[in-house]
């Protein structure tokens, strides 16, 4: 039995709010929202009840932002692909932003569990003025449960539409990929944050979220490698490898954090969720 469900999430200004309508099917929701920081901005936990995928499960979430609305989306727990024994579990995310909207994309990690077949999509589409920061932690099996990623597979798609994407398939049985200095140096945690605009920035603005940014791994980043670098005048780019999610989360919260103050004007305020 497959367990399919979807979640449309429509993102608008009113006035001095930015508010949510939503439509879902299946075990797909978001929570009450909540405005921390003010009526501008807009706080949503997205839950799954069953928790995680298996085989033949499919998850489809469409985000569309308008009106210079501002959100941030997290979610209450990792998202989990579960061992298949043989159809591709799939979480599909479509994101459109519009307006000078803009969207603060804060999942928690994804586990890819032993003997998994997953896709993990997710797409974003500036268009306006719009901004974005997103980013995708994934874990390979849980090492301290000592349940290594022997088996199975995940196929990863994380995309700035026109202007960057990282594609890829993750085995394994591929010990080139996972254990190579130019692969994944036998790292179980992979971490990707990007600021993204729908204007190109400018030379001076792309090196002051770089700069940010490094200044952050200078304090938080001896133990990973890390690195940080802008591959067009649309995008900036910090990519992590760990042992743990832990060291990785922390250091992709900081920087996010540092962004979010000093590029938008914002209070460096964290999800509620994420205390529990």
């Amino acid at each position: 039995m497959t367990w399919n469900a979807s979640l449309d999430l429509h993102y608008a200004r009113a006035d001095s709010y930015t508010i949510v309508k939503y439509e879902h099917s299946g075990p797909l929701r978001i929570l009450r929202s909540l405005y921390p920081e003010g009526p501008q901005s807009c706080h949503n936990i997205l839950i799954h009840p069953p928790s995680g995928l298996v085989g033949g499960d499919r998850l489809d979430i469409h985000i569309d932002m308008v009106n210079a609305s501002h959100a941030l989306i997290t979610t209450p727990g990792a998202t989990r692909f579960y061992k298949s024994e043989s159809k591709w579990a799939t979480q599909d995310v479509q994101v459109v932003l519009q307006d000078s909207s803009r969207l603060e994309w804060l999942p928690l990690e994804t586990l890819a569990y032993d003997g998994c077949m997953a896709r993990n999509i997710c797409s974003f589409d500036l268009k306006d003025q719009s901004e974005l920061i997103a980013w995708d932690v994934t874990a390979l099996g849980m090492p301290s449960a000592k349940l290594p990623f022997i088996n199975g597979l995940i196929e990863q798609h994380f995309e700035i539409k026109g202007h960057w994407l990282d594609k890829g398939s993750i085995k394994a049985n591929d010990m080139k990929l996972l254990n190579s200095p130019l692969g994944l140096n036998a790292r179980k945690c992979l971490a990707t944050l990007v600021f993204a605009s729908a204007k190109a920035l400018g030379d001076e603005q792309r090196n002051k979220i770089l700069e940010l940014a490094r200044e952050v791994i200078q304090v938080e980043g001896p133990n990973i490698q890390v690195g940080a670098t802008s591959p067009g005048p649309n995008v900036i780019v910090v990519r992590a490898l760990s042992d743990l999610v832990e060291p990785s989360m922390k250091l992709l919260r900081s920087i996010w954090l540092e962004w979010r103050s000093q590029l938008w004007g914002l209070s460096p305020v964290m999800p509620r969720i994420w205390a529990l």
